[in-house]
């Protein structure tokens, strides 16, 4: 059918409007196919070669193909057995770790080896491939004892390889080894091998890559040499129950929000807004999950430079940020308030007792305070925030306590299209700032630009930025915060540097006793929170939303439904009589 023509810049009609989402919403096959759980995905995943895999939507995919040695139990977070039999069996005497092997297979059918891991482990190795290399350098051999047995000797010890090294993923030696190969021979390996197409990944999850039609949909099939199949792992019988799965690809929340009122598909696979949670609670034909998240949403700055450099400064902007403000107004109390850079909802290893700067302060309160503060450090003004009665009055002209005034500085945050709260604190923050007569304005960038200027470049002043799904385990802290990083293109974007603090890291990282490890990543947070290169801000919750027509069976757990024990678990409902 020919669209017809849109002349003078006009708007679509609402028919046409209407004809758009509804060919959008009905794409793809298995529509009527009470066996296929589908999926809606934001946005296209980019590649099916899992080491170029850094977007959210591929590895969504993959993470369904290919498996880890371990992963962990959605009650306690603690590491269980995923492709091992057994909980890793230590040898201090070696520095070593042997692990044993459940039978498993890969979906063309063959073995699944101890060999196969050690494949892995050495391509990683020898390609020092991004994302995975740091988790694996501390290895410094890997030998199959047997077809299902695998020992890890370490250079040196790392708590990490407990936590984090163990839960990557598994590759098949027969299907890599000739790319790797390949790879090996060209002039620039690292680029050759993320760049080779794998249209047909061979793994070892629940299921397996059918039809990829890009800009429309991604069909999956089960997996029928899943080695999960009847078997019980953390108290849950896994499936999977459904036949296929069917990622629909939309452009927009709208079209995918409509698609779950309609019934067109039966997960939306992406955190939503609060604006949507009334229209779905009203409509019979959804579900509504509300999870807790391992996420950061903060504001950073650039310590590499005066005011930034002064703690004291640090801390008069936190005190005059009111969190509580941001989450009821900007997020409408679909967060948590954050006082540490570990969120509260990892409980083995967040620090309690730390500062709450602010915490339950009226506005001019929190501007007396900071003022305090601010004068104490040798900070003056024109015209102070607070006068001589102790009165809130309006500010002018700060000046450092250089004796120079204070130079007027950026906020830069994502643009409203991208994430419209933290472009929306940024504009609130700057008018808190102002209150004591700090001379801020906001700037939205296109994220790709903002994060170039703040890691590549290190050309700014502050920033607001977030971390989606941390990992469970705390060694962020010293990817963020360890003077080591401080270089462009590293993760210490704020430029900190605390010998202390370094200490502290270096010693966490050998650390493999639980115990101690705790104490000194609480001690981190303490130093961290009394410094404050980073203000943490809120951890929003994870709104996401299913059909309860078809299926049920959905795990909740920390970041929300989108698991590998829900899509293990899932079970389409009984047609009705």
């Amino acid at each position: 059918m020919l669209l017809p023509v849109i002349r003078h810049g006009k708007m679509l009609t609402g028919f046409l409007l209407s004809c758009l989402l509804a060919a959008l919403i009905s794409c793809g096959p298995g529509k009527h196919d009470s066996q296929m759980l589908r999926i809606g995905l934001m946005e296209e995943p980019r590649t099916t070669n899992v080491w170029l895999a850094s977007d959210a939507n591929s590895r969504k995919v993959l993470s369904l193909i290919y498996q880890p040695l371990y992963t962990y139990d959605p009650d306690t977070l603690d590491l269980a057995p995923w492709l091992a039999a057994s909980m890793p069996e230590y040898d201090p005497a070696t520095e070593s770790y042997t692990i044993r092997l459940r039978h498993a297979k890969w979906s063309d059918g063959t073995p699944l080896t101890a060999h196969d891991v050690v494949f892995t482990v050495d391509l990683i190795r020898q390609f020092q491939v991004p994302r995975y290399y740091a988790q694996w350098q501390f290895v410094e051999k890997t030998v199959a004892v047997d077809d299902q047995t695998v020992r890890f000797f370490l250079s040196q010890p790392r708590a990490i390889f407990l936590t984090k090294t163990l839960v990557s993923f598994i590759v098949p030696k027969s299907q890599w080894a000739p790319i790797a190969q390949q790879a090996g021979s060209t002039k620039k390996p690292l680029v050759a091998l993320m760049n080779a197409k794998i249209p047909k990944p061979l793994g070892s999850g629940p299921y397996m890559l059918e039809q990829w039609r890009q800009g429309a949909f991604l069909h999956m099939k089960k997996n029928p040499h899943f080695f999960g199949k009847n078997l019980v792992i953390c108290n849950r019988r896994l499936g999977p129950h459904a036949d296929a799965i069917l990622f629909k690809m939309y452009s927009t929340a709208d079209v995918a929000i409509l698609a779950l009122k309609k019934d067109a598909v039966d997960f939306f696979w992406w955190s939503i807004q609060p604006g949507y949670i009334d229209g779905l609670e009203k409509n019979r034909n959804t579900k509504i999950f509300l999870s807790d998240r391992s996420a950061l949403y903060y504001m950073g700055f650039n310590v590499r430079h005066a005011p930034f450099s002064d703690p004291d400064f640090r801390r008069a902007a936190t005190i005059l940020i009111d969190k509580d403000f941001i989450i009821e107004r900007v997020l409408q109390g679909y967060a948590a308030s954050m006082d540490s850079i570990v969120p509260s909802e990892n409980i083995f290893w967040h620090a309690a007792d730390l500062p709450q700067y602010g915490h339950g302060l009226s506005r001019e309160e929190r501007i007396q305070m900071a003022f305090r503060l601010l004068s104490d450090a040798g900070y003056t003004w024109d015209r102070p925030p607070v006068n001589a009665a102790g009165k809130v009055v309006s500010p002018s002209g700060i000046i450092l306590p250089s004796g120079r005034p204070m130079d007027a500085f950026t906020i830069l945050t994502p643009p409203a299209d991208y994430d419209p709260a933290r472009a929306t604190c940024g504009v609130i923050i700057q008018e808190w700032l102002k209150d004591l007569g700090i001379p801020a304005s906001t700037r939205p960038m296109s994220f790709g630009a903002l994060l170039q200027r703040i890691k590549d470049r290190q050309d700014f002043d502050t920033f607001i930025l977030g971390y989606g799904q941390l990992s469970l385990d705390p060694d962020y802290l010293n990817n963020f915060f360890h003077s080591a990083n401080d270089r462009p293109g590293g993760w210490n974007m704020s430029g900190y540097r605390n010998p202390e603090f370094d200490r502290l890291a270096d010693a966490s990282v050998q650390a493999m006793e639980p115990a101690r490890r705790q104490e000194l990543v609480w001690e981190m947070q303490r130093i961290l929170m009394a410094d404050l290169p980073y203000i943490p801000l809120y951890n929003p919750v994870a709104i996401e939303a299913v059909g309860t027509q078809r299926f049920e069976g959905w795990e909740q757990m920390i970041d929300g439904i989108g698991n590998i024990w829900s899509i293990c678990r899932v079970k389409p409902l009984a047609a009705p009589m």
